[in-house]
């Protein structure tokens, strides 16, 4: 098994339920041995998270902390089968990094064509980077069009650890992402692991989902955790410098 070196989909106190700040969660980070960490809060539409002038301030964090390069992002709430966002342009374009996902409570669904039309329009907007917990159940989904329109776009669909929780609650959720891996490899498409990190002791935790890569056989070249220069280049994202450790 390769090193992990990246992880994108984080969250710290800021968000409203999560429990370390910005500064524990980098230093776990490198205590861990990872290279790039991904802080990505909470859309403003979830209860108890920050504001959008928070995302507007992030100017303020260093990029290099502990030894690891940072990226200071967002999970935006995909909000309809339009493909709309809690978070408006002006305020995305002050992050680094850019997630979107459907949260059920602040989703107006609909039937799975318009849910698919609808997260095709997110995969194709070129502010977003990462789909984040595609397979959750949130939503009924047709993966293999997500998948190929993934492709297209160069964007990331998320294999995410937190939603195999038992306490989640996410009955669909191992097939699903077990489907979308196995169309990821089908179709040659990179994806990412996601911790979806509310603690520390998370970051890089994604015991859930060895026995799916182990089941699918799925290639170690297609998950960008193991490459973050390629992760980097892929999605388009300046890189912060390499700093010394």
């Amino acid at each position: 098994m390769r090193k992990i070196l990246l992880d994108a989909h984080t969250h710290t106190v800021a968000s409203g339920h999560a429990y370390s700040s910005l500064q524990e969660m980098a230093q776990a980070a490198a205590d861990k041995g990872l290279e790039v960490l991904g802080i990505t809060e909470h859309g403003p539409r979830v209860p108890g998270t920050c504001p959008p002038l928070y995302f507007k301030n992030m100017f303020v964090v260093p990029r290099q902390m502990y030894g690891i390069r940072l990226l200071m992002g967002c999970e935006m709430n995909i909000l309809d089968f339009q493909g709309n966002l809690d978070l408006t342009d002006d305020y995305i374009d002050y992050l680094d990094l850019k997630i979107a996902g459907i949260h059920s409570a602040w989703y107006q669904g609909g039937t799975k064509e318009e849910n698919t039309e609808g997260m095709i329009n997110v995969i194709r907007n070129p502010k977003i980077h990462i789909i984040s917990h595609p397979g959750d159940g949130s939503a009924e989904l047709d993966f293999e069009r997500l998948v190929l329109a993934a492709k297209e776009a160069h964007t990331l669909l998320e294999i995410n650890n937190h939603s195999l929780a038992p306490q989640r609650n996410k009955s669909v959720a191992r097939d699903n992402n077990l489907e979308i891996m196995r169309l990821c490899k089908k179709y040659d498409v990179p994806t990412i692991l996601g911790s979806d990190a509310h603690i520390s002791f998370q970051i890089a935790d994604y015991d859930r989902l060895w026995p799916l890569i182990a089941e699918t056989e799925f290639p170690d070249e297609l998950i960008m955790n193991y490459w973050p220069d390629k992760f980097f280049d892929y999605l388009g994202i300046p890189a912060p410098p390499t700093p010394f450790r």
